[in-house]
């Protein structure tokens, strides 16, 4: 029964009743089990249905299940492959049926969610192996496949598309859970929490590229509390923290498995009584703008067993001995006009990118038509001048794709910085943007700036954008023009400081680190300096680096014989 298309919790419906159930009914039988059921109790009304939230569950079986087919809105426009095999409804006796008894999970979970065994090539053998697959669908339909072989070897289907494990789970529900493994969503669904979800390749330290939660992102709009319950290790502890990033820490909880690594060991190791007390004792992330020592204990630890954690580099050694940051601030960028601003902002982004993976995204009304600045990108990645020859092949495909999902351009009629910054939240919650550009800064202006003073606009200006860079853990630059420029006796201008920028002392006591970007024509080189870091150990001011510009790539290049050769930072 096909109906118009309407909206209910973030999604839009295609097609109302997914399962050919009698809809308006709150009372029906279940699409799982009611045909595996005794012929006298093949009609039964076992399940309950409620179609505002698109959820039914059976009273008989124990298991939810959608009553709509979505279209997700967010879902990515990618061409992905689909796996080819049929997902058997019930599964036989067997060693693998014995394996999961073993870690505490019931033939009947397995049949919940649909995990099925099968042989599979697996590259880390090089040989067809006996596997366990853990089917991804989304409604009825099989989007993706992980397989496990007895070694530990695990791969996903190639081509098809990234998901959360078991999505289908927190269709309806307000709350989720979030683990860090298939086997972790069937220990939770063990214990009787089964709106949860897994992560589809495990966590690295390097949690920044979240290409599943970007696909996934929708259904996250209705969720009032959403639970961490990922492993204690480093990596586990980084991707929480991306989470928080991205959904939001008002809406994330914690989980404390004690002197467990995860949900299945602890359901091996203490039950599932004792797994669902966890749940139901989670812990809010500490609030935004109020730490305890407790809170912060683990960073303080740290810190005395480490000291100063290293800061993020773009990749260009001349530049890396005399600047780094950490993200959750910005950086002012300012020079003389044609100076090589804009186009060193773009190559600090790419060097983040290709050292951490991570996004971007420009307000840059200057860098127009956006074609030529994303053109400017591919060069710095292509490490060349793309030619006519080079469009539709391997590199340019490769390329453009990786410019399209990395880099996107906030586009505005009349651009403001609250409208820019309301976009750039956005786009960290459904891109997992890290940087933030925006160029200059005088053409995106506050608006709602109630004060005529610059001085006072300005202060106001850039505590806007620290508070944004604090709480969504993003690394900002802000190109500035000076407004005051002189000739020396050379005729050359001079070099300004953040002092010569509209708003003057303001620039540079707000500002976490300034860079003065300067080009000197008759030498051909481009001497980018340290005008300011705020703190010690991620530079030095007034430390200066030389490039040569290289005009095929558009990058820039370390220039040999300008400079002494540059000594260790104190931390190195």
């Amino acid at each position: 029964m096909n109906v118009e298309s309407k909206e209910i919790n973030g999604f839009a419906i295609d097609q109302f009743n997914q399962h050919d159930l009698e809809v308006g009914k709150t009372q029906g039988t279940c699409p799982l089990c009611s045909h595996t059921r005794k012929p006298e109790n093949k009609k039964a009304k076992c399940a309950s249905y409620d179609w505002e939230r698109g959820l039914g569950t059976c009273h008989n079986c124990d298991t939810s299940f959608q009553l709509h087919t979505y279209q997700r809105k967010g879902a990515s426009d990618k061409v992905y492959v689909r796996p080819q095999h049929e997902v058997a409804i019930t599964i036989p006796d067997s060693k693998v049926v014995d394996w999961f008894a073993d870690r505490g999970i019931s033939k009947q979970t397995l049949q919940d969610l649909r995990v099925t065994e099968g042989p599979e090539f697996m590259p880390q053998t090089g040989k067809s192996e006996n596997t366990i697959q853990f089917n991804y669908f989304i409604s009825d339909q099989l989007i993706n496949v992980k397989y496990r072989d007895g070694r530990k070897n695990f791969k996903l289907y190639k081509g098809a598309e990234k998901i959360f494990y078991n999505i289908n789970s927190v269709v309806g529900y307000d709350s989720c859970v979030i683990v860090e493994g298939e086997m972790d969503v069937l220990a939770m669904h063990e214990a009787g929490v089964k709106n949860v979800i897994s992560v589809p390749n495990g966590a690295t330290l390097n949690s920044n590229n979240l290409d599943y939660l970007d696909n996934c992102i929708d259904y996250f709009d209705d969720k009032e509390k959403v639970i961490l319950a990922v492993d204690a290790d480093e990596a586990g502890q980084a991707l929480r923290q991306e989470f928080i990033r991205r959904l939001g820490a008002e809406v994330c909880f914690l989980v404390d498995f004690e002197d467990c690594k995860d949900a299945n060991d602890y359901l091996v190791k203490y039950g599932a009584s004792k797994l669902r007390d966890v749940i139901d004792n989670v812990r809010p992330v500490p609030l935004e703008g109020v730490s305890t020592l407790r809170d912060i204990e683990d960073e303080l630890k740290d810190f005395v067993k480490n000291g100063f954690k290293p800061g993020f580099q773009i990749g260009l050694k001349n530049f890396d001995s005399i600047f780094s940051t950490y993200t959750g601030q910005f950086i002012t960028v300012t020079g003389v006009p044609s100076s090589g601003k804009s186009d060193f902002v773009d190559q600090m982004v790419v060097g983040y990118n290709n050292n951490y993976g991570w996004k971007t995204a420009y307000a840059s009304p200057e860098n127009q038509p956006v074609y030529l600045h994303a053109h400017k990108l591919m060069r710095k990645h292509w490490q060349d001048m793309p030619s006519v020859g080079d469009i539709g092949g391997d590199k340019w495909d490769q390329v453009t794709e990786h410019v399209n999902d990395n880099y996107f351009f906030i586009d505005m009629d009349k651009y403001n910085l609250e409208a820019v910054l309301r976009k750039g939240a956005e786009l960290v919650k459904r891109k997992g943007i890290k940087c933030l550009v925006i160029d200059p800064f005088n053409k995106v202006r506050d608006v709602n700036a109630h004060s005529d003073d610059v001085n006072r606009y300005t202060m106001d200006y850039l505590a806007k954008i620290e508070a944004f860079c604090k709480k969504y853990d993003v690394l900002t630059f802000i190109v500035a023009h000076p407004t005051k420029m002189y000739k020396g006796q050379d005729g050359k201008m001079e070099e300004p400081t953040m002092y010569n920028i509209k708003g003057g002392g303001e620039w540079y006591d707000a500002s976490y680190h300034g860079l003065l970007v300067h080009r000197d024509y008759d030498a051909k080189t481009t001497k980018v300096k340290v005008l300011k870091v705020k703190f010690q150990n991620l530079g030095e001011n007034g430390a200066e680096s030389f490039f040569t510009w290289e005009p095929r790539s558009g990058s820039f290049v370390p220039h040999v014989g300008t400079e002494a050769e540059a000594e260790p930072m104190p931390w190195e």
